[in-house]
């Protein structure tokens, strides 16, 4: 009788918290946020621990593909998660709300980030600005412009090319001269 080699099995991996992040984070990059969103769900469904991580991701994804309102969504369940926010997971938020136009609540949840006790970094401000921008809010772009220059934040050349282009659509030339004339101050390096 003939013996039949046996294959070796092929090992068991669980999926933890990790790897669904990093799932989730695979298909964010790969534009498919409802791919990423059915992960989370069976996250959930299979009670793995959700995190900041997970959610940073998920909320990336959904950014990625201009789908605000469901990063909004996402947003708001951290806390009945508890989870907590930090500025990664502000930050998405934030950029979905800027591409998808919605400049108010880009702002809303800039302003949302200290009384969290989260700290406010260049890439919210800039963020925060570009949906200003982008929603002809110059008068707020300019007022967050000069929050972060009292702040001890970096401006970089996003951050006055927004606050510019924002000046630029409410027709007010004298003041995206100013801005020029601040970043050639600062030493900021043409993009």
């Amino acid at each position: 009788a003939s013996v039949k080699p046996s294959r070796p099995s092929a090992p068991q991996v669980e999926c933890n918290t990790v790897t669904f992040s990093a799932a989730i984070s695979a298909c964010g990059k790969g534009g498919k946020w409802e791919q990423a969103l059915q992960l989370f769900r069976l996250m959930l469904q299979s009670r793995r621990q959700v995190d900041t991580i997970t959610f940073s991701a998920l909320i990336s994804a959904c950014e990625k593909d201009s789908e605000w309102e469901a990063a909004m969504q996402l947003f708001s369940k951290i806390a009945s998660e508890k989870v907590e926010s930090n500025a990664i997971t502000f930050s998405a938020a934030i950029c979905a709300c800027f591409r998808g136009g919605q400049w108010h609540r880009a702002l809303t949840l800039c302003n949302a980030m200290a009384p969290s006790r989260v700290q406010s970094s260049t890439t919210t401000f800039n963020s925060t600005i570009s949906a200003c921008e982008k929603g002809s809010a110059w008068e707020i772009a300019l007022q967050l412009s000069k929050k972060m220059a009292q702040s001890s934040l970096e401006m970089n050349t996003i951050t006055f090319s927004a606050a510019i282009s924002a000046c630029e659509k409410g027709c007010e030339w004298q003041k995206a001269l100013e801005l020029f004339s601040s970043m050639a101050q600062r030493k900021v390096q043409l993009g």
